[in-house]
This record gives structure tokens, sequence and C-alpha cells, in this order.
């Protein structure tokens, strides 16, 4: 996929979706590169890297399809802002680790990947 088409998914799917343009593509290049047909060792698969739950519960049917990746894990970001009160670290924290190990740590997880993640994610959505 070339940049071009990317940049305007990820644009539609901010006004679409309520969630900051740099924020999604933020999370794109951290997740997968920009890669549409990435696969992570635990399951999750395509641009954004939704696990299968997470793409079923979004209404993701193919999560290498560029759209779609993309819309499910804007919506998916933008719930989890919701739920943190627009806190974008422990959203983040969320998208990485899951909700369930953001509300059990009750802040960002001591996970050195998570912690990571969240820092690397910040660090581009500032340079964006």
């Amino acid at each position: 996929m070339d940049s071009g088409a990317l940049r305007r998914l990820v644009s539609e799917a901010s006004l679409r979706n309520g969630v900051p343009a740099g924020l999604i593509a933020s999370v794109i290049q951290a997740e997968s590169g920009g890669d549409p047909s990435a696969i992570s060792r635990s399951g999750a698969a395509g641009l954004m890297q939704l696990m299968p739950e997470t793409a079923q519960q979004y209404g993701v049917d193919n999560r290498f399809d560029p759209y779609e990746s993309v819309d499910g894990g804007s919506r998916y970001l933008r719930d989890l802002l919701a739920r943190y009160h627009r806190n974008v670290s422990l959203a983040l924290a969320a998208y990485n680790a899951g909700p369930g190990a953001v509300d059990a740590s009750r802040g960002v997880p001591p996970f050195a990947e998570t912690r990571a993640y969240v820092a690397r994610v910040t660090a581009a959505l500032r340079s964006n």
C-alpha cells in the first residue's frame, strides 16, 4: 500500500471515528510499520495488529484489509480513549496489553514491552 493511500485511509478513519489522525498513524507505524500483511507472534494481524477477538468485536471480517483494519482499530482506540478519559498513555497501554491489564495495574502495566510501546508511540505522535 502506498503512503498516500494509507494517509487517506487514516484521515477518513480519523474523521469518521473522532480519533486524531496522528494517533492512528503512530499506532500503525508501531504495530505493523505500515505492512497490511503483518502478523505478530501473538496472532495480531494487519495494519493495526488486531487480535481475532477485537476484530470480531468491531466487525472486522478481514484483518488484512487496510480499510477494515484502520477503521476497526481506530474505533477500538476511540473506545479506549473514552474509557480512560482521553488519557492517551492509558489508551495506548490498553491497546498493547489489554484493558484488563491497565485496570488491574490502575495505570500503565509494569510490562517492559508495554512501557516501551507507550513511549515509542507517544514519541512518534509528538513528531507527527
